[in-house]
């Protein structure tokens, strides 16, 4: 009784699995050939974005615009009363009366345009009347109401720097990237990032959450995150299709998609591993410590990480690809890739060739192709001069 035994190589790909095929391409994800669909998302993406910033704009704090804020402890004040009070008191409408943070630091706080000092002390006095807030000893006190106010130029000066801070991102990123990659990875990655920036201001507009400075600062960290995510990949693809003319065993948007296979993983990894202290931080800072500088700082980055990794894995290839795809030699050797695939064009044999001196002649060009028939081989059965010479030997055996 024989025992059948299964080929090394059949078990060693199943112990691999899927995840080694997303490196070594067999049987990876084919991101390209959905080109168009993540320019779909994107362009839909990009569309409602734009619409909501230009019909609905930011919530910008006073720290842009100007104005003032009070707080106190939130206790279990009603946002509405505490408004009411407020409007009473001052003859103005708060922008936003909320409650942020969570537990014995929950603090409300009160967004209005830019109060006197009278007004101010005004809305002081009415809401300590009526709410009795607690100070830090525990006892009923109008310090207990906090204040603070910005000028309308003051906001005014903070909006051209962050402006200023903006322009000045873009332009190093683009002089970077520009030395760092190839022309049409260039131009591919500045897209992505562009896009990137629009789509998260768009959520911003859609949510209708407040931008601050700290929201400012949490954007050009994780556009710089995005950047760095993308030029990871693109120097994957450069390392693929380096001197890809000189074979055919693979299209530049084959190679491409190799690429972003293999760093697919990496990237997923990253993202999830920046996550993890960004939600620490939410949940610590702002839902237990009511910190709402934090709050802004680490809503942009959850939100800017996630976008990052969608345009450098789904966006910036794509882009490069269709870049590429336009240039002449590109096509030219897409198209010798599909004849040499359809049989239209073969490969030179490495079959030893006679030569006229008796020499044999090996052809190691088997990646070349060639108009002309390949030759054919001829197995022949070994002919032994010596009967004895192999095998074994048995009486009577001649």
């Amino acid at each position: 009784m024989t025992e059948s035994r299964k080929p090394e190589g059949t078990q060693a790909a199943k112990k691999s699995g899927w995840f080694n095929s997303l490196y070594t391409g067999d049987g990876g994800i084919n991101f390209i050939a959905k080109t168009k669909l993540w320019y779909w998302i994107t362009g839909i993406l990009l569309i409602i974005s734009i619409l909501f910033i230009a019909i609905r704009g930011f919530s910008l704090s006073i720290d842009f615009q100007g104005g003032t804020k009070m707080s106190m402890p939130a206790a279990d004040y009603s946002t509405e009363q505490v408004e009411e009070t407020f409007i009473e008191a001052t003859g103005i409408t708060p922008e936003i009366v909320q409650i942020v943070g969570s537990g014995d630091a929950r603090t409300l706080e009160i967004h209005s345009e830019r109060l006197g000092d009278q007004d101010i002390e005004k809305a002081r006095l009415a809401i300590y009347e009526e709410f009795q807030p607690l100070n830090s000893a525990g006892k009923p006190s109008p310090d207990a109401i906090g204040n603070s106010t910005v000028s309308e130029s003051w906001g005014s000066t903070i909006t051209k720097r962050m402006v200023l801070a903006l322009v000045a991102f873009l332009v190093v990123a683009a002089i970077y990237i520009a030395f760092r990659l190839e022309r049409e990875m260039a131009i591919a990655a500045m897209a992505a990032l562009f896009v990137d920036g629009i789509v998260i201001a768009g959520i911003y507009a859609v949510i209708g959450l407040e931008v601050s400075p700290a929201t400012v600062i949490g954007l050009l960290t994780v556009l710089t995150f995005s950047i760095y995510d993308t030029v990871v990949v693109f120097d994957k693809v450069r390392e693929n299709t380096a001197g890809f003319e000189g074979s055919r065993r693979r299209t530049y948007a084959e190679q491409a998609n190799l690429a972003v296979n293999q760093t697919f993983m990496r990237s997923i990894s990253t993202t999830i591993i920046s996550a993890l202290p960004i939600i620490a931080l939410m949940v610590v800072a702002v839902w237990m410590m009511g910190v709402g500088t934090l709050k802004d700082l680490a809503l942009i980055q959850l939100i800017g990480v996630i976008e990052g990794t969608f345009s450098s894995v789904f966006l910036a290839t794509p882009l490069l690809v269709s870049l590429k795809n336009r240039l002449s030699k590109t096509k030219a050797h897409t198209a010798e890739v599909m004849a040499l695939r359809e049989g239209k064009t073969t490969l030179l044999d490495a079959s030893p060739q006679p030569s006229t001196d008796g020499a044999a002649v090996v052809n190691i060009e088997s990646d070349t192709e060639t108009s002309a028939a390949p030759a054919k081989r001829t197995v022949s059965k070994p002919v032994s001069e010596d009967p004895h010479s192999s095998g074994t030997w048995r009486p009577g055996r001649s």
